[in-house]
């Protein structure tokens, strides 16, 4: 089985690291409501997905 030869240094590891990180979701407000929801998604608050009425939400 192969073996490293050499130890890899911590800028070399921290480089290939660099894209690991965890993102924030992105979020936009609602343009009925205001509620922050995340885009191409229905909104949770009011249920409109494009200007159209979606799903009937209680409350």
């Amino acid at each position: 089985m192969a073996v490293p030869k050499r130890r890899k240094s911590k800028a070399r590891k921290n480089t290939r690291r660099s894209h690991d990180r965890v993102t924030l979701p992105n979020v936009i407000l609602c343009p009925q409501c205001n509620e922050p929801k995340m885009p191409h998604r229905v909104c949770p608050s009011c249920g409109v997905y494009k200007g159209e009425a979606v799903l009937e939400v209680e409350g």
